[in-house]
């Protein structure tokens, strides 16, 4: 999927166990057991590819990369504290193998170690927008918080959210890969929004598959979302549509009832058709996503990226 920056992504990952170096041996394991974890690495490709639609050399363009998925593993760290999430990826999680402590500061470290390496550009832009979006994630993780257990929210609410949580930053990673190359200002706002459409179907997706995917694959509990009170797209719409959505509402306003009723939580949904609406609102994000694309200029970092736009909306984990 990532073929044509493949090499390059080689150089991130070395870069990034390159960046996590440190003389305090627990913190340097912590975030060693954190990047070893994998993942998909789609932010630094996504900031490779976006300069790659402009340029053919992209070695310059590594640091960012590498940037943007630290700050990814930060948040990672975090939400896995927040959660008290024991699996993450089918691999324990510093939270669960060091503790509250040192995932704290192990995701402070990483964070730091991003706009260090982002600096070196020597361009305040850069730092500017990446510390902007820091802070607006930080929001989007606040608001979903505060949205636990609360039956009562919107889809403009969710949308909200999510754009926070997860479009911004794959919005950013395609922006600031395309400021580093020769991309003129109009190209940077036309892969800025191709970034937000692919990170909304992105996060869409990824809430259908909490409820439908194999827990072996998603390398997670399956309805590990509902049980801890997110009540993400596919839910909304049951609360809405579903014949039973009064006792769904009932037991989805409390902690206890929707640990008690999970299971039947999740079977309502599904057969709500929850989950094909929000594929229906996933895909419909993705052709916005391919449109944008056809503004671009032609060859192989678009053909990549219009594959990774179909991976996205029919990807399994």
């Amino acid at each position: 999927m990532f073929g044509l920056v493949n090499r390059e992504l080689k150089q991130v990952e070395a870069a990034m166990l390159d960046s996590i170096d440190t003389e305090i041996a627990e913190l340097r394991e912590a975030s060693v057991h954190l990047v070893r974890g994998g993942g998909k690495r789609m932010r630094p490709a996504f900031a490779l590819l976006s300069a790659r639609l402009f340029m053919e050399r992209i070695d310059s363009v590594i640091p960012m990369a590498t940037a943007l998925e630290l700050i990814h593993m930060a948040t990672l760290v975090h939400d896995d504290v927040i959660d008290d999430s024991v699996l993450r990826r089918g691999r324990t999680t510093v939270k669960a193998t060091w503790g509250n402590r040192v995932s704290v500061y192990a995701g402070n470290y990483i964070l730091a170690r991003a706009m260090a390496l982002t600096a070196q550009y020597q361009r305040q832009e850069l730092v500017e927008i990446l510390a902007l979006a820091s802070m607006d994630m930080c929001v989007g993780e606040f608001r979903q918080m505060e949205s636990g257990f609360n039956p009562e929210q919107g889809l403009k609410d969710y949308l909200r959210r999510i754009q926070r949580k997860t479009a911004l930053l794959i919005s950013i990673s395609c922006k600031l890969g395309a400021m580093l190359s020769p991309a003129t200002a109009q190209q940077i706002k036309t892969v800025e929004r191709y970034g937000h459409c692919l990170g909304m179907a992105f996060q869409i997706t990824d809430d259908v598959l909490d409820y439908v995917a194999d827990e072996k694959t998603l390398g997670k509990p399956t309805g590990s979302d509902i049980r801890q009170g997110l009540i993400t797209l596919p839910a909304l719409y049951a609360l809405e549509h579903s014949p039973e959505r009064g006792q769904l509402r009932a037991w989805m306003s409390s902690p206890e009832l929707t640990r008690q009723h999970a299971e039947e939580i999740i079977d309502g949904v599904i057969d709500s058709g929850g989950i094909d609406y929000s594929l229906e609102l996933s895909e419909k994000y993705a052709l916005r996503a391919r449109k944008l694309l056809e503004k671009l200029p032609p060859g192989e970092a678009r053909d990549s990226l219009a594959r990774i736009t179909d991976f996205v909306v029919h990807r399994s984990f």
